[in-house]
């Protein structure tokens, strides 16, 4: 009977075509009631799976097809990627303007959803390089491995600065502490000879105490203020868990991993530093960078021409940056001295900065 059937062409397009259910009863009529069997047989026969036409002959049938229900944003995809940008996902403005363009009146809740399916869309896709002006911007960052050090594996910090040129400066530690962070960043400003005007930082505890995804709200380490006060630049954190908007020195850190370490020995911490020392002026400042087409060394030469000078600032280990409360006699208590302020801040909070020997007492900022 199985030769019967192939002999139905029209019966059999109409398997091919889902209306297997119709062809099965017609088998069915003709004596076979097994289910297995009918199962089997149109497997072979009609290349249709067994638990189809099983699932076919418990249901009675195909199921009707349902079309999908409508969204409220259908035929608005252009529309909406527009509003995206323009109110910087902003989802009530765009809510707003549905009802008052399109006269879609619909729930906050439901924009916000589509919203954020489209800001999570566009995050994966965007990887925007983002360049600096010359001398503008500094990034920092820590990163760690095992480096054979006197014959044993040590875990090494390496702290990583680069800029605008490309060049470089590393330092490492054996630990991540604030006060590591601090001394990298002078030894860049020492190394380089300038003090960029805005240093972007990873979202580091020691560094960074608050820093919200959404609304970017940052907050950061008082000691880091004080640190940026003194330098005078203005610190900016990276995006939370969006490495990428701090490219260069993400790479950088796995630059100096995988060329200036590697799996290279050394006898001493001495010797490991050299080393950094002397592969940083002679292989890192002298290599063709792949972005940039250009030597960082002879690319540096454009970028020193808009760098701020030091001034000859002294390390900001050496600075005491206190709190002090005025006294009833209106003075305040320094170590064993004491100094004379307004009368008028009696009872207030004042800061105390001690450099080399100079004590500066600042209230709302002003001297």
């Amino acid at each position: 009977m199985t030769s019967a059937i192939s002999s139905h062409l029209h019966c059999r397009e109409r398997c091919r075509a889902g209306t297997c259910f119709r062809l099965m009863r017609w088998w069915q009529c003709c004596g076979c009631t097994s289910l297995v069997g009918v199962a089997n047989v149109y497997r072979r026969e009609f290349g249709c799976a067994r638990n189809t036409v099983r699932r076919y002959l418990r249901e009675g049938g195909a199921a009707p097809f349902k079309q999908p229900a409508r969204s409220a944003f259908d035929g608005l995809d252009d529309w909406l990627r527009e509003r995206f940008f323009r109110h910087d996902g902003n989802a009530d403005v765009i809510r707003q303007e549905l009802a008052s363009e399109h006269g879609i009146i619909i729930g906050l809740r439901s924009v916000e959803l589509r919203v954020r399916r489209r800001e999570s869309e566009a995050q994966k896709r965007a990887t925007v390089r983002f360049e600096t002006a010359p001398g503008y911007q500094m990034q920092i960052d820590f990163g760690d491995t095992k480096v054979w050090i006197g014959g044993e594996r040590v875990r090494v910090h390496l702290f990583v600065a680069t800029r605008y040129s490309r060049r470089i400066h590393t330092r490492a530690s054996l630990r991540g502490r604030q006060a590591d962070w601090f001394e990298g960043v002078e030894g860049a400003f020492l190394r380089f000879g300038w003090v960029p005007t805005e240093v972007l930082i990873d979202n580091a505890k020691a560094l960074v105490e608050h820093h919200v995804a959404v609304t970017r709200e940052v907050r950061f380490n008082a000691r880091l203020h004080a640190f940026d006060r003194y330098w005078g630049f203005t610190p900016r954190a990276c995006a939370p868990y969006r490495a990428r908007t701090k490219g260069k020195d993400e790479r950088g850190v796995g630059y100096v991993k995988k060329n200036a370490i590697a799996g290279r020995r050394f006898e001493s911490w001495a010797a490991f530093e050299a080393h950094l020392d002397r592969w940083t002026r002679e292989v890192a400042d002298q290599r063709e960078h792949g972005t940039t087409g250009a030597k960082p060394a002879e690319r540096f030469a454009d970028e020193a021409k808009a760098l701020r000078p030091l001034a000859g600032r002294a390390p900001f280990r050496q600075l005491r940056d206190l709190v002090r409360k005025v006294q009833a006699d209106c003075a305040i208590d320094l170590d064993t001295n004491s100094y004379s302020v307004p009368w008028r801040l009696i009872g207030e909070s004042v800061q105390v900065v001690v450099l080399a020997g100079r004590v500066v007492i600042r209230h709302a900022g002003q001297r």
